[in-house]
């Protein structure tokens, strides 16, 4: 048992008190009392008492002694050694003979000889279960005995239920009331039995069950992952969830004993979602007001709040119960009331109004369409699907049917629900309307998000374009915005020039039809270099009126944003919203919000919540199957460990996603690993690696259109370049991206532009110009890698044009920023970079000399491994490793390869600035 380790120690104690004593277990239904009594008999059996069970049966309440003789039944054989007279009140009792029925003191003094004639030679317990639906006539003469047990052998424990009236109720016998169990011992039951519910749904068990452990146990195989999830985020229509039988027989009798008027005025409480239990006083305002339920109050069906004196239900296991009895013309009654009720409600009038409809009803369906449209504003996607599907449902036109099963589809889609989506398209297909712009949509979708298909999405999605295009439609169109965002996001995956250049003449063909937001993500998506200039604002304009947004719009909005990195002003909005889509909203949008919250975190520099970020996210993607956005965590988290220098963990991750992405022409994610790939060849201090990884995103003097990664890789390749002795490619990739104008496209690629000029300009004081246009700009602190970049290389610069002193202040500012960011091959290039500028460390030794790929290079060789081997694991060629090797020999004071083991182990490695 869980949760009863205080009702446990007082029932041991009971059994363990010498002398005769009895106690009464009160509790609601199912809250374990019958498990209790379990315990206390086989505690007392373990201690060698005589265990006797009897339990009260309903049929047999008005039998007169029935209870009394199942208690006593096994006993029968000791009655012949009482004494006569107590044998004749048995045999007048049990019907062996005929006579006066005794009183309740008479046949109670026999009862109490007999139990103490059977306790003679062990200890007894009588344990009975229900005593509730004992006969009156067993439950005055058991009272009578409970009362008058000091001094035998004899223990009395009676199981009565809560709220049900019993004769035991003036027995005057000490009680223990069995307690719901706590909400920490609800769980805990949960997670035992029922260990991999989903978490909606065992949110939704624990408020229905009210630490009741029967519900507990019996609720989640009956609970329904769509209902759970609409219950549990919109209260309002409650329908009730599904009982089992047992749960059902414990408030059903009572339920169908009450009279027709008082059950349709619960009825219509219950279906509003009127509060019941410790929740009732939580509850939202505005439910149905319960009237003239007094006769279910004395019933214990139904309690009136304290705080607000209004009727609510005893236990939320009265309200489904109460839904359940009823028929389904009751509750189409009581939806219509409710829909009347709720008029100015347009969510729980719609709800209503559906619950309340048989036939096709374009009326009701336009107003389940308006609730639905309400709902996804709100964070309510899956709630919005249910709707829109049953309003396709009602609708009285084909055309309407179809429309609106391909919203549904499309709603589900983004609410993470592939399996619902496909299986609305296969309707829609069924109806005929295979073909149709809806189904489209909602299978193009399916195939994208399940395993990322390009190509045949967008050849079907521009096909259906064209095809609305050509019928002569005027103005923005839902489905056609909905197809034209789709094409959008699948061109951006596919990051290919020639598609590209194919949608925006499509785009263009349609004019005004094509929508201000759906505007801004053509130009962001597509290429900020050639079209960014300007999205930064106009995606302010179009956050004005955030509400009015539903979750796809500004997980949209937010990808613009990133792609001319303004996301952090949005950041905020974005965590807010994204726990709200998670539990039941847009699902593949919260996938792609937590994606956006782990690039700004990279971005700002919170490294450690970014990788938390990533792995909620890869969990999430890898639980309902989506691999596009599998591939795109593991993506993010590979670049996430190239830049703190896990070079091992960060090819791993490269090499799964480029080995996904590349057949499937996912060049969104390709250009990603070949940014894994530059930034760890780069952490290693791999220039050659680097580089040409760098020139696959984009080669020297150009930013490849369409290539999101080429802007963004603009201070790795020229770093690359000038550390290989590139310099023309390098100052030739400076220049390009002053003359594409990058710095008025975002403040990111301002500093970088910036930082590329002052690196490749020969000119001292032009370099210094440049390099203070980077430090200085305004949000050059929020892009803290590239700006401690960018601190490093300047500091690099002065220590050879204007001395060590000078060089040290940006050295400074580098070591300090890799070292917080967790950037450990660029916090170790930056310390050593100070060493050499000459300022004072915690200890000096030979080590502090070397570089950190010289170091690096002497402990590969130390352990063993020869120069072709080091060139490997370094992507460096033999010859170079050679070299370093001949620069580290002096360094140490050796002369040879054999010495490096000892001469490593000699000194300290102190690495502290």
């Amino acid at each position: 048992m869980v949760g009863r380790d205080s009702e446990r120690e007082v029932l041991s104690a009971f059994v363990a008190a010498p002398g005769g004593r009895a106690l009464v277990l009160r509790g609601d239904s199912g809250v374990g009392k019958s498990a209790l009594l379990g315990h206390v008999s086989q505690f007392a059996a373990a201690e060698q008492h005589r265990v006797i069970r009897a339990a009260g049966v309903e049929a047999e309440s008005e039998l007169p002694f029935a209870g009394l003789h199942q208690v006593l039944y096994p006993l029968l054989s000791s009655i012949d050694r009482l004494d006569e007279i107590h044998r004749k009140v048995f045999d007048v009792v049990f019907g062996r003979s005929e006579g006066t029925p005794p009183s309740v003191m008479t046949l109670g003094i026999a009862v109490l000889d007999l139990l103490s004639l059977a306790a003679s030679q062990h200890p007894l317990l009588l344990v009975i279960d229900d005593g509730h639906w004992l006969d009156p006539s067993s439950t005055e003469v058991i009272g009578f005995v409970g009362r008058r047990l000091t001094g035998s052998s004899v223990k009395l424990v009676v199981v009565l239920r809560a709220g049900v009236p019993s004769g035991f109720d003036t027995a005057a016998l000490p009680e223990l009331t069995v307690a719901t169990l706590s909400q920490k011992a609800s769980e805990e039951m949960l997670d035992i039995h029922h260990p991999d519910l989903a978490d909606h749904v065992r949110r939704l068990v624990l408020e229905e069950a009210q630490g009741n452990p029967l519900a507990l146990l019996e609720l989640p195989p009956y609970v329904r992952g769509d209902r759970a999830g609409h219950t549990d985020h919109e209260s309002f229509g409650y329908t009730g969830i599904p009982l089992p039988q047992r749960l059902q027989q414990v408030y059903g009798a009572r339920v169908r004993a009450l009279s027709a008027d008082v059950r349709a005025e619960l009825l219509r409480g219950a279906l509003d979602g009127v509060g019941a239990g410790t929740a009732a006083g939580q509850a939202r305002g505005g439910r149905y007001r319960m009237a003239d339920a007094d006769e279910a109050t004395d019933c214990g069906l139904v309690e009136v709040d304290p705080l607000s004196g209004e009727f609510v239900f005893r236990h939320p296991l009265v309200r489904s119960s109460v839904v359940q009895t009823a028929t389904p013309n009751e509750r189409r009654a009581a939806h219509a009331v409710l829909a009347d009720v709720h008029r100015n409600d347009v969510e729980r009038r719609a709800t209503h109004l559906a619950a309340s409809t048989i036939d096709p009803d374009e009326k009701v369906a336009a107003a389940l369409e308006a609730a639905a449209e309400s709902a996804t504003r709100r964070g309510g996607a899956v709630a919005a699907v249910a709707w829109l599907t049953r309003a396709a449902e009602l609708s009285e036109s084909r055309e309407e049917r179809s429309r609106r099963l391909g919203s549904a589809a499309y709603v589900a889609g983004h609410s993470g629900r592939l399996d619902q989506a496909r299986q609305l398209v296969r309707e829609g297909t069924d109806a005929g309307t295979d073909g149709s712009p809806d189904s489209v949509v909602a299978s193009g979708y399916v195939a994208f998000f399940e395993d990322g298909d390009i190509r045949s999405s967008q050849h079907q999605v521009f096909a259906a374009i064209e095809s609305i295009r050509d019928s002569g439609a005027n103005g923005p169109d839902e489905v056609l915005t909905r197809l034209i965002d789709l094409l959008l996001a699948i061109s951006q995956y596919g990051s290919d020039e020639a598609w590209w250049q194919r949608v925006h003449e499509l785009l263009d063909s349609l004019g005004d039809a094509v929508p201000a937001n759906s505007r801004i993500y053509q130009d962001a998506w597509g290429d900020v270099v050639l079209r960014g200039a300007g999205v930064h604002e106009r995606v302010e304009r179009a956050f004005a009126d955030r509400h009015a947004l539903r979750p796809w719009d500004v997980t949209r909005l937010c990808v613009a944003a990133y792609h001319v990195d303004a996301l952090s002003q949005y950041r905020p909005y974005l965590q807010r919203t994204v726990d709200r889509e998670i539990e039941t909203g847009a699902l593949a949008d919260a996938m792609t919000m937590l994606h956006l919250i782990m690039l700004d975190q990279i971005a700002v520099g919170d490294w450690d919540e970014a990788e938390r970020t990533g792995q909620r996210c890869l969990e999430l993607t890898t639980t309902h199957k989506h691999a596009l956005f599998i591939h795109h965590a593991h993506a993010y988290l590979g670049l996430l460990a190239a830049l703190r220098g896990q070079i091992e963990l960060a090819r791993e991750l490269q090499a799964t996603v480029d080995a996904w992405a590349r057949p499937r022409g996912v060049g969104f994610l390709t250009q990603i690993t070949d940014a894994i790939g530059t930034t760890a060849a780069l952490a290693e201090g791999d220039y050659e690696a680097a580089y040409l990884h760098a020139i696959g995103i984009t080669a020297p003097g150009t930013f490849h259109p369409y290539a999101h990664q080429a802007p963004r890789t603009l201070l790795d390749l020229v770093e690359a370049a000038l550390h290989t002795g590139r310099t023309q490619q390098a100052h030739e990739h400076a220049q390009a991206a002053q003359h594409a104008g990058l710095p008025r496209i975002s403040p990111r690629l301002a500093l970088t532009t910036y930082g590329a000029l002052a690196m490749t300009t020969p000119d001292p004081a032009e370099a210094d110009h440049y390099y203070r246009q980077a430090q200085t700009h305004p949000q050059a602190h929020l892009f803290p890698y590239e700006l401690a970049r960018i601190h490093l290389a300047h500091g690099i610069r002065q220590r050879h044009t204007h001395g060590p002193k000078i060089a040290r202040h940006s050295l400074t500012l580098a070591a300090q920023t890799f070292q917080r960011l967790g950037a450990a091959t660029w916090a170790e290039r930056a310390q050593a970079e100070l060493r050499v500028s000459g300022l004072a460390t915690r200890a000096t030794t030979p080590l502090a000399e070397l570089t950190w790929q010289e170091r690096r290079i002497a402990n590969l060789a130390a352990s063993g491994l020869t120069n072709k081997e080091i060139g490997e694991r370094m992507h460096l060629s033999p010859r170079t490793v050679s070299s370093h090797l001949y620069r580290v020999f002096p360094k140490l004071g050796i002369t040879s390869r054999a010495a490096l083991r000892d001469a490593l182990g000699k000194f300290p490695d102190d690495q502290n600035v």
